[in-house]
């Protein structure tokens, strides 16, 4: 039997740290002691965690003096690329959600369903995608690997929760009428679509599309895959939706599409349009699988086809992946 690890909450008083640790309960995931750590602006917070009180501690250059096998990190790319070096190392295995560590040669990018062996690659630090990849790559591998995928083109529909409580913030009180400076958007998003996800780049495109045409070479080992995004914010809170029209390499028949996704880890299929029954964001909101659905041929260039994926960003898309990977990493541990 392993032994159970000593973790960190990097970042815990976030929503995606608080979500980390919302997860790990509810997957009651093993451990011999926990710390929650951020800021020193959050630290001497109290957090309930399994029904006990913890202080959150701030994070320095000697919180990992103390023996930590695995990290949680959720506290933007500038702590991460200060302190996940300083964790790894001391022996801890950092598990990080923001950008920073991405498109490192050196550091895994993993989504469990689709490349977990490469975990087994890392040298101290594993990052997790971005939010709209992660739902995406769990659609596209089985296609990818049964057929082969020559083009892939998304177009997002993303929450406001991937912009953090400014991004909830701004939604709010558009909603309900107040007059409150902007916190996270150039323009207002409650009845709004915002086709400006992060800071657009030299080429045109913005960089959360941008991530999502490297992280899909990068997660499915495929650099010939000809792939575009255009990736808009939505007024919708949590649960991001994405339309992905794929150039398969092969002929194929809808109905075997339908029962591979059926039978592939992660999918949960609701694809019966005629009775109103495909993926919604409020009903995907909580949980942490991907929904696929509006399964059809695309009559326009040979071998195509459109879907309509959609997943919890800030569980799925962030948090469930990463104690995903982090339940990978204990099957590494010693006994």
């Amino acid at each position: 039997m392993k032994r159970k690890p000593n973790i960190a909450v990097v970042g815990a008083t976030g929503v995606v740290g608080s979500t980390f640790l919302k997860i790990l309960e509810e997957r009651d995931f093993p451990f011999e002691n926990i710390y929650m750590m951020a800021s020193a602006k959050s630290a001497g917070k109290k957090l309930t965690f399994k029904g006990r009180e913890y202080t959150v501690e701030e994070l320095t250059e000697h919180s990992f003096d103390k023996p930590i096998d695995i990290a949680l990190f959720s506290a933007g790319g500038g702590t991460s690329a200060k302190f996940a070096p300083i964790a790894a190392a001391h022996g801890t295995t950092v598990v990080d959600n923001s950008s920073q560590w991405r498109m490192n040669k050196e550091v895994p990018l993993v989504v469990p369903e689709v490349n977990p062996e490469d975990i087994k690659d890392n040298k101290g630090i594993i990052s997790n995608p971005n939010c709209s990849t992660i739902q995406a790559m769990v659609a596209l591998k089985p296609l990818h690997d049964k057929y082969g995928i020559r083009r892939v083109v998304f177009s997002t529909y993303q929450a406001v929760a991937g912009s953090g409580l400014k991004g909830i913030n701004d939604l709010k009180n558009g909603i309900e009428g107040k007059d409150e400076p902007l916190q996270a958007y150039a323009h207002p998003i409650a009845y709004n679509c915002l086709p400006h996800i992060d800071v657009f780049t030299e080429n045109g495109y913005s960089k959360e599309e941008m991530k999502m045409i490297d992280e899909t070479h990068k997660i499915l080992h495929d650099d010939k895959i000809g792939v575009t995004a255009t990736t808009v914010r939505v007024p919708v809170y949590y649960g991001h939706s994405e339309s992905i029209n794929i150039e398969l390499s092969k002929p194929f028949r809808l109905e075997d599409i339908v029962e591979l996704f059926k039978s592939s880890p992660g999918i949960i299929v609701q694809d019966d349009p005629e009775n109103a029954v495909y993926p919604l964001a409020t009903e995907a909101a909580g949980t942490d699988e991907v929904y696929v659905g509006r399964i059809r041929r695309d009559f326009s260039v040979e071998n195509g086809i459109n879907i309509w994926c959609v997943a919890d960003n800030v569980r799925k898309g962030a948090a469930t992946n990463a104690v995903q990977i982090a339940e990978k990493l204990l099957e590494t541990l010693p006994d």
